[in-house]
């Protein structure tokens, strides 16, 4: 899948979060967005999803404009701001119900992911009673169990000790070996300067790339 972002814009009021935003994204490459809290990666992130509805341009997935449908586009999944799950279903169960929507993976692979992220010990355990960097790292869980082709993280290193950030650095690796499109959005550069392969910089309104 080749995704291609074309002069997207999204304003609120008059508030411009961005504006003439051009991006082609392959198979295989992980991609940054750095910038000072609010100055729109968020935002950006979640027109990709279709969360929110661009004011112009267009994302084409494999040439089919999705700005003209609803919904997430087809083969992404997204980990936006912090994991909202329900308190009192465990970390299997929350994930269990959240894949019943598409119903495509069994409880072997929502076990197998669960491992991934380190929660293979955790996954009885309810989600009110998970640390900050349990959910996060559950959040990440939720985005590639489906094994999709886009996988958008927005500050997915909050909350994670040391190890538990090389070993999502290392897992987001294995994942780009499989021929995922990968965009990261952070503020603090440093966590993803030995991952990424293409960097950009978002700053008043304008997507600049730096790598």
């Amino acid at each position: 899948m080749i995704v291609k972002i074309e002069n997207l814009s999204k304003s609120f009021k008059r508030n411009v979060i961005f504006k003439n935003v051009n991006i082609e994204l392959k198979p295989g490459h992980i991609y940054g967005i750095i910038g000072r809290n609010g100055t729109g990666k968020t935002v950006l992130l979640k027109t990709i999803c279709g969360i929110l509805n661009a004011d112009t341009g267009r994302i084409l997935f494999d040439e089919e404009e999705t700005l003209k449908s609803t919904g997430v586009p087809k083969s992404t999944r997204a980990l936006i701001e912090n994991p909202e799950m329900i308190n009192e279903l465990t970390g299997f169960e929350n994930l269990k119900l959240i894949s019943s929507i598409q119903n495509t993976i069994n409880d072997d692979r929502i076990k197998e992911v669960l491992k991934l992220v380190g929660l293979d010990n955790e996954y009885n355990k309810k989600f009110k009673n998970y640390s900050l960097g349990m959910k996060q790292k559950l959040g990440i869980a939720q985005v590639i169990m489906e094994d999709a082709d886009l996988l958008i993280f927005d500050e997915p290193f909050n909350g994670l000790d040391n190890k538990s950030c090389n070993d999502m650095r290392k897992l987001f690796k294995d994942l780009k070996n499989q021929g995922k499109i990968i965009i990261i959005a952070t503020h603090v550069k440093e966590d993803i300067d030995n991952l990424i392969d293409v960097l950009y910089r978002i700053d008043n309104g304008s997507l600049i790339h730096e790598k």
